[in-house]
């Protein structure tokens, strides 16, 4: 697949996650290490499928370990690690058949406290992150992997420094940046034109009459709505979904634009949290997730005392989630925090029951953890503005204080 990210138009262009250059690296590492040589250009496969070339530099091996690095291009996103260089090193683990681990080498942080699933003591590498390069590197040298396993090693020089303006630190990640990345791309979250395509999308989800549009923040999330929603309705297209990021409130301002009767988020904890609590552009560098709001959740569901105090001193909603299934109260917390999201969006001084909504959960392997409903929409007329097309009304509003 020829990568044509750099080539579109500023404003729209795509990137790729710190996870895909890793994975890319990787994989160019992986072939010294099997024998070969180290390619100065590479085709990797990302988490979606997808496959793209990578620029590979530093390239070195020997008999027992391999080096190779990336430097990330972000696209339009303002993106802290935009220009890092994604380095990768390779030990051989000899008669270590398919065994692939993973270290955090200088400027990729440590995990240090629970809540993030991940070893807390271990590398702050997402599971989809350490997928993809596995897949890589058997893909790559299978005959390798076959006998051999591999240490993988990821450093980001300047990692430390970069994480200074992310969450990491108040996450418990500490000592440089997460390797992350569910698909591979980076999308220009934080952009006009991103926004406006999320509103775009919305529009199309009015026009093909099926009466909803299903609003997911990402890839996991609408493969979690994709299969459920067809599960009921086979007949749903795909422009029924609707991938709006953190943009929530455009693409809720522009379901009731459009006269949508139905609106089905597919949230996962995290954002669910965000949007209970009343954020509805829910960018983590924007908001910080109450776990007041969460230990409040758990306290009405009959968690303990000592439970809600360990909720509410943690740094992410996740925490309070396990800790709740843990305790068997899994059902009760997920379904009690959606009716909040619900109760939050359909206040008279918000949406105030323009349309129905119906929130599904789903969790990091996503499964369904809840499923809650309102009441239907009230009776009103259809706007003016219903069944418009195009994205200048957005583009003319946006605002600074939007980004």
């Amino acid at each position: 697949m020829k990568d044509n990210s750099q080539a579109a138009p500023r404003g729209t262009r795509t990137g790729f996650t710190t996870g895909a250059c890793a994975a890319a690296a990787a994989r160019a590492a992986v072939l010294g290490l099997a024998g070969g040589e180290i390619p100065a250009r590479i085709e990797s496969l990302l988490p979606n499928g997808q496959r793209v070339w990578f620029d590979v530099h530093n390239g070195r091996s020997d008999e027992t370990t391999a080096h190779a690095m990336v430097i990330k291009f972000a696209g339009d996103d303002p993106d802290c690690t935009d220009g890092a260089h994604l380095t990768v090193d390779l030990t051989l683990l000899p008669g270590q058949a398919q065994e692939v681990t993973f270290h955090a080498g200088d400027g990729v942080g440590m995990v240090t406290m629970p809540g993030l699933g991940l070893e807390v003591g271990g590398p702050a590498i997402n599971p989809v992150p350490r997928r993809n390069i596995a897949d890589n590197l058997r893909e790559a040298a299978p005959q390798l992997l076959a006998q051999h396993g591999i240490a993988v090693t990821i450093s980001v020089p300047g990692g430390q420094e970069m994480a200074r303006k992310t969450t990491n630190a108040r996450l418990g990640i500490l000592g440089g940046i997460s390797i992350l990345g569910t698909t591979g791309i980076v999308r220009p979250y934080s952009t006009a034109a991103w926004r406006a395509s999320v509103v775009q999308g919305v529009q199309v989800a009015a026009t093909v009459g099926h009466g909803l549009v299903a609003l997911t923040t990402g890839g996991r999330t609408e493969s979690f709505a994709i299969a459920a929603l067809r599960s009921e309705r086979p007949e749903l297209p795909q422009a029924c979904f609707v991938q709006m990021g953190d943009f929530l409130r455009y693409a809720l301002d522009e379901a009731v634009a459009q006269a949508i009767p139905l609106v089905v988020l597919a949230v996962m904890v995290g954002k669910l949290t965000k949007i209970a609590q009343g954020e509805t552009i829910t960018h983590a560098n924007r908001n910080v997730v109450d776990t007041d709001l969460v230990a409040e959740i758990a306290r009405r569901i009959g968690a303990s005392d000592d439970d809600c105090q360990a909720i509410a001193a943690a740094e992410t909603a996740r925490f309070g989630a396990e800790l709740m299934v843990e305790r068997g109260l899994g059902d009760a917390f997920h379904h009690a925090l959606a009716q909040a999201a619900i109760d939050t969006l359909l206040a008279p001084d918000r949406y105030d029951h323009a349309f129905a909504l119906r929130v599904m959960v789903c969790d990091f392997n996503g499964q369904c953890v809840a499923d809650v409903r309102s009441a239907p929409a009230r009776p009103r007329e259809r706007p003016a503005t219903a069944g418009r097309t195009g994205i200048d009304h957005l583009l003319d509003t946006d605002t600074a204080s939007d980004l």
